[in-house]
């Protein structure tokens, strides 16, 4: 069967895809490709599950554009579906007088952006979180939010296989000719091809004459469990973050079930899939990841070898803990037990400039459409993000 519609990647963005395209076109055939056995199996299912609230971006970003609508839209779809949603809020406190500068600064990244956002004091601040330690204010984020992201994406699958898309696990991808995507699992043609494969969008769009300007730099994301009890921390608790790269920097976070971990880290990773020892180890990656990775750390692009050397300091558990410690007035450090399931944030990096991406990137023709650096907040902004790439580039 010929299909219209083929996406490579069954994470959230594919997913969404699919659901905007059954929306505007119901008879379209669909067909989803995915390496794995099922869908959700990398970051869309290992990501923190917080949906986040939009202050963080500027304004001109797509990251602005789509998180708060996005944040209002995966409310919206959890309660229709019954999947439980933890509005349990988040706090961004200070250490100091520079800092607090900072904060004003992401209130109004926040306010331009159409995020319910607000400055509050100290003792407003203890009023939602007692346990909070910060510098005379603190930022509120009553909107930001946790769900169990796998659990969205079998909902979305479920909702799909009912609308007739269909998919195909276990399927590679290995090249393309003339509309036709060869996998592992057997060829399949299709007028238009989707590329949403996460850590291997890059790869695809290469083969494709896409994304040449790019490369993908893996980061490694860890969250320590904090198993004491649930009650220690009752809201999401997040420091200033440094806004030159786009990492959040290790926070308190409450999961749908109410759980305490802390994290993630943000180590470089030497392939794509290195989540753990040697598994899904490959020699080309390695070499390809870690010559960038050493040029990084010479010119210290973006703070590179700062963040590097930080990083590596995590692995050991009391400095860890400590960085959340500073956050709050107490928390047990025996409390915190064993990591969570590694997750890997399949973060673009410009060639020619060594920077990292920080917006989301979509390059495309009358055939190909490639999804390229959908970071966090990807899943956030999954349904307003998938229905601007089916009108502008998919459907247009």
């Amino acid at each position: 069967m010929k299909y219209d519609f083929l996406i490579i990647g069954s994470g959230i963005i594919g997913l969404s895809i699919a659901t905007k395209l059954k929306d505007s076109r119901s008879n379209a055939k669909i067909l989803i490709l995915e390496k794995e056995e099922d869908v959700a199996r990398h970051a869309s299912g290992r990501n923190s599950g917080v949906l986040h609230a939009g202050f963080y971006y500027t304004a001109d970003s797509l990251k602005a554009k789509f998180t708060v609508n996005g944040n209002k839209a995966m409310r919206a779809y959890c309660q229709s579906k019954n999947i439980p949603v933890n509005q349990c809020g988040k706090l961004v406190v200070a250490r100091d007088e520079k800092e607090l500068g900072q904060l004003y600064e992401l209130e109004c990244r926040g306010k331009r952006n159409g995020s319910n956002v607000k400055i509050i004091n100290e003792t407003e601040a203890s009023q939602i979180e007692p346990n909070i330690k910060t510098h005379n204010f603190a930022l509120y984020s009553p909107d930001t939010a946790s769900v169990n992201p796998t659990q969205v994406c079998h909902s979305l699958k479920d909702d799909l296989k009912a609308k007739e898309v269909e998919f195909k696990f276990n399927a590679r991808y290995l090249k393309h000719q003339n509309g036709t995507v060869e996998t592992t699992a057997g060829s399949f043609s299709a007028g238009k091809v989707i590329n949403c494969a996460g850590l291997y969008a890059d790869k695809i769009a290469h083969d494709f004459g896409f994304g040449k300007k790019y490369t993908m730099l893996p980061f490694k994301g860890l969250y320590l469990k904090y198993t004491k009890n649930k009650t220690d921390i009752k809201t999401n608790i997040y420091p200033v973050p440094d806004l030159r790269n786009p990492f959040l920097g290790v926070h308190f976070t409450k999961t749908v079930t109410g759980d305490i971990k802390i994290g993630p880290t943000a180590t470089p990773a030497f392939w794509r899939e290195n989540y753990q020892g040697f598994s899904k180890f490959d020699l080309g990656e390695l070499l390809s990841i870690s010559s960038y990775e050493a040029r990084l750390f010479v010119l210290n692009s973006f703070g590179f070898r700062n963040l590097a050397i930080e990083e590596i300091k995590k692995y050991n558990k009391e400095y860890f803990i400590n960085l959340a410690r500073n956050m709050v007035q107490d928390i047990d450090p025996k409390g915190f037990s064993d990591f969570t399931v590694p997750g890997i944030r399949a973060q673009l990096l410009d060639r020619k400039t060594l920077k990292l991406v920080q917006d989301f990137v979509i390059e495309a023709d009358t055939r190909s459409i490639h999804v390229l650096n959908v970071v966090s907040p990807a899943f956030t902004c999954a349904f307003p993000f998938a229905e601007y790439v089916t009108q502008n580039f998919i459907l247009k």
